[in-house]
């Protein structure tokens, strides 16, 4: 059987010790506790050796036990005080207790019987009882395990146990739980057999050298084995976030089918481009404050060009040129150039169109935007959209619902898709899509539509333009495996490092 040497050296220790502490077998080799392990491992492997590894509960003393440790709990001084006086009052007992252990130390006194408290002239008072003058020395189990505490920094969940339950000992925050491993090593009888009949300890290189060649030495020395097959520690090199990763891989496969990533200029909207220009009246609910964030400083924007605007005032009055009637209301320009945070990233459509569009073309946009919602597994405040349009004389519905099935299935990876009908003032004939999640059901993930006429037209567009804007978040869900969507902005150092995706 071939050993290492520092397999034969971990070996010979193993033989003087029998049975030790993995601690104990580092000190008596002399040499790096990582390489002790390896060698232990390997003799594991061979039979040669048993590692046992066991987890201890124990309790660790707190900032706060530690201070307690040096001036005693606050019953204990509360009783010296008492024992001072003939009478104490609350407001007296808070020279030497804080606030937040003046509120429990009428129910712990009256608990030990050190005590009596009755009421004059409004005010409490406590006096001290014969058992509380006996007891001013003595050392009960909670101060006793304070103490050990103290001394030692932990102890054994089982000794501390002895004296006072963890529970108490936590609801004081004198100490809070936590675990260690301990590993202990024993040598076995196929390893002692080895050990009687002598292990010859020669120097170990890692490399051949031309110095080892020239001087015959390489005779002499024993070249490091390696065991591929040894458990080593798991590497974790640096990588995207996770969800970063997933955002640039949809880009990719967007610009990869021919879509041209549109450009943006800020996080901030005026509600022209939000709203207005998205053919949504000044009057619509989802306009409220109830449904959109407002910017508090500065609140006002500018409109752009005034042939533009007047196009969109047109359309949202009387329908302007499209046949349409329009909303029948007075339009306020006013409204429009409110700030706010992107509700959505169809605002950037809109931008897109007015600034020109190729005819045939496909656009879109990852992009961050914000509404006011309840936080859950499924719903976030601040969250990405992906929002992209296609641009063409012959465009159909069909066309959409073909694009959006492909969407689903091929970049989230869904496997049931369905279309409801829905509503949006900015497209007409309009739908919703939701994909299967084994976990959470039937979610809801993207809306979709033709934009309407009297919004493509004030834009600048006279062709079929077919829009989706799709909770991409949500879709993440799907490929990362997750059931919460909070997760993908998740501290979770663990879920950081072992998520992966799936495509």
């Amino acid at each position: 059987m071939e050993l290492s040497y520092h397999e034969k050296l971990t070996l010979m220790v193993l033989g003087k010790l029998k049975k030790a502490r993995y601690e104990d077998v580092v000190k008596e080799a002399g040499i790096d506790q990582v390489a002790v392990m390896r060698a232990l491992l390997g003799l594991q492997s061979k039979g040669l050796a048993k590692i046992h590894e066991r987890q201890i509960k124990l309790i660790r003393i707190t900032e706060l036990g530690k201070e307690y440790a040096q001036k005693g709990l606050p019953e204990r001084r509360a009783l010296k005080f008492l024992a001072e006086r003939e009478k104490v009052t609350l407001e007296e007992l808070a020279r030497v207790l804080s606030e937040d252990e003046l509120k429990p130390i009428i129910g712990l006194l009256r608990r030990e019987g050190w005590a009596n408290v009755k009421k004059e002239e409004g005010k409490l008072i406590l006096t001290i009882t014969e058992k509380g003058r006996e007891d001013l020395n003595k050392e009960r189990p909670i101060d006793r395990i304070l103490k050990i505490l103290a001394e030692r920094g932990e102890v054994e969940s089982g000794e501390a146990e002895k004296f006072v339950s963890l529970k108490e000992l936590k609801r004081r925050r004198i100490g809070e739980e936590d675990s260690r491993s301990e590993r202990e090593v024993e040598i076995t009888e196929a390893g002692m057999e080895l050990v009687r009949k002598g292990l010859e300890l020669k120097e170990e290189v890692s490399i051949l050298t031309p110095e080892l060649i020239k001087s015959g030495k390489w005779r002499k020395v024993e070249f490091r084995r390696y065991n591929i097959k040894a458990p080593v520690k798991v590497p974790f090199p640096g990588k995207k976030q996770p969800y970063r990763a997933f955002l640039d891989k949809i880009r990719r496969k967007l610009i990869e089918m021919g879509f041209i990533e549109m450009e943006v200029e800020s996080l901030i909207e005026t509600q022209f481009w939000n709203f207005d220009a998205l053919f949504q009246p000044q009057n619509h609910p989802a306009r409220d404050w109830t449904d959109t964030y407002q910017l508090k400083h500065p609140k006002m924007g500018h409109l752009p060009e005034k042939e533009l605007v007047e196009r969109v005032r047109a359309s949202h009055e009387h329908g302007w040129k499209t046949g349409s009637r329009g909303w029948g209301y007075r339009w306020d320009p006013q409204k429009a150039m409110l700030l706010m945070p992107r509700a959505h990233a169809t605002a950037l459509s809109a931008r897109q169109l007015a600034k020109g569009v190729q005819i045939p073309g496909k656009y879109f946009a990852i992009q961050r935007v914000f509404r006011p919602d309840v936080l859950d597994r499924t719903h976030l405040i601040e969250f990405n959209q992906v929002d992209g349009f296609v641009v063409g004389e012959e465009l159909t519905f069909k066309h959409l619902l073909g694009i959006l099935k492909r969407f689903a299935v091929e970049i989230a990876g869904a496997k049931k898709v369905k279309f409801l009908p829905d509503y949006y003032p900015f497209t007409e004939p309009s739908v919703q899509m939701s994909a299967y999640h084994e976990e959470l059901g039937w979610v809801e993930f993207g809306g979709a539509g033709v934009f309407r006429e009297e919004m493509t037209k004030a834009l600048g567009v006279d062709a079929p333009v077919i829009a989706w804007g799709i909770g991409i978040d949500r879709l993440a869900m799907f490929k990362l495996g997750i059931d919460d969507i909070r997760y993908l902005f998740s501290y979770d150092l663990k879920w950081l490092r072992e998520a992966k995706l799936v495509w």
